[in-house]
């Protein structure tokens, strides 16, 4: 066995710098921290670049480690020095971008995918990725000032899922709702406010379907929910003032699930 880099290694120090969106940006690159990131990682084709890991790690995760191009030893100061985790579990991959251009993933469209617009926290962005691959959803679309989805916290919350899912990433959320409507899906705002209750919207929600999620304190802005079809309230029965955005959009895409799959529509496509 290779005596393991230390936190010290050069190499290791460029990787560290994976830390900061700029930098991930710039290099097209991100780390997914911990075996179920890295076992979804290298279910998808070239996108591993190498994977570093604990002795201890290789020893108990001996299926990645055959699986990956490259399997670094790093001792546990270093590995830890590569992960935001409090508790590292060991492992981490040097990760190739996974985006796709969101006229790519509308042509043709799935039926059903979450249009995210300003979600600013990481695990409410990743737990939305990780409903709507749950939910058989096609795509999710990050949009506006939206998290990075390569955030460390993004990709943990979404537990695998952010590569078993399409992901667009565009500035414009306006434009992504348009461009959803012209590919021929009807988009739902999910809105307080909205004078359509979610649980009697079958029909509605039956065909083909953009959800639009709006901002964890603010919501959707009043020019950009008025672009929608259609604005979808889930009614509060209880006294909470309302549902966790993760939570609201776990339930909207799992009704338009159910509705489709009652209408014969199936599994809706990636």
């Amino acid at each position: 066995m290779n005596t393991p880099l230390t936190s010290g290694n050069a190499r290791l120090k460029d990787t560290r710098k994976l830390s900061r969106r700029s930098e991930r940006s710039e290099r097209r690159l991100f780390l997914a921290d911990g075996p179920k990131a890295v076992e979804g990682a290298l279910g998808v084709p070239g996108c591993v670049v190498e994977v570093f890991a604990t002795p201890a790690a290789t020893e108990q995760h001996a299926d990645l480690a055959s699986a990956a191009p490259v399997w670094t030893l790093v001792d546990d100061r270093a590995l830890a020095s590569l992960s935001d985790s409090v508790s590292p579990a060991g492992v981490v991959a040097l990760c190739r971008f996974l985006d796709r251009p969101l006229e790519h993933l509308l042509d043709p469209a799935p039926r059903l995918i979450a249009l995210c617009a300003d979600v600013r926290d990481p695990g409410n962005a990743g737990t939305v990725i990780r409903s709507a691959d749950a939910a058989g959803a096609g795509a999710v679309v990050l949009a506006g000032s939206s998290v990075d989805v390569y955030n460390p916290k993004t990709v943990r919350a979404s537990v695998g899922s952010v590569f078993h899912l399409p992901v667009a990433v565009t500035d414009d959320a306006a434009s992504a709702v348009r461009a959803a409507q012209a590919a021929g899906l009807v988009v739902l705002a999910a809105d307080g406010a909205g004078d359509v209750d979610l649980f009697e919207a079958g029909e509605l929600l039956a065909g083909p379907t953009a959800w639009l999620f709006g901002n964890e304190a603010w919501g959707l802005p009043p020019e950009l929910a008025a672009l929608a079809d259609h604005r979808v309230a889930i009614p509060i029965h209880g006294r909470a003032e309302s549902l966790n955005l993760s939570t609201a959009a776990a339930l909207c895409l799992y009704a338009s699930a159910t509705a489709q799959r009652r209408a014969g529509l199936g599994t809706p496509p990636s």
